[in-house]
């Protein structure tokens, strides 16, 4: 099953418990990332965390090892401005459930997302840590 990960989900990289746990294993697994989930992973780990720019790049080139990247594209806007409207998303949610549709995921794994939700008749949303 192709999937693609959250940024909410490879945070918890970044701590220790069952949630990083869970977060290694998904990482372990692969799967699809979009460029706004680096941007997002990026701003967080400046912003909120206080990372210095050689560890953001190494948390980042780690999940580039692991992870097919997706570019974002005309075509994952306009899908993700649709969606945006269509499923009441975040706009930044939206192209992130944008790139998973136009890559062909079967499932997105999310924290931040509805449980279950299912995207467009194909894609659906995955809480990892449901079961943690």
């Amino acid at each position: 099953m192709k999937t693609a990960i959250d940024t909410n989900v490879l945070l918890y990289l970044l701590g220790d418990g069952a949630k990083a746990a869970t977060a290694r294993d998904v990482l372990a697994e692969g799967g699809i990332v979009s460029v706004q989930v680096l941007n997002e992973m990026t701003t967080v780990c400046r912003r909120k965390v206080g990372m210095g720019w050689d560890e953001v790049r190494d948390l980042l080139g780690l999940v580039r090892e692991r992870m097919a990247v997706v570019d974002l594209t005309e075509a994952v806007h306009d899908v993700g401005r649709a969606l945006a409207e269509r499923y009441q998303l975040s706009v930044y949610d939206a192209m992130i459930v944008a790139s998973a549709l136009v890559n062909g995921c079967e499932r997105l794994l999310s924290e931040d997302m509805q449980d279950g939700l299912v995207i467009e008749g194909r894609l659906r949303i995955q809480n990892p840590f449901a079961a943690a």
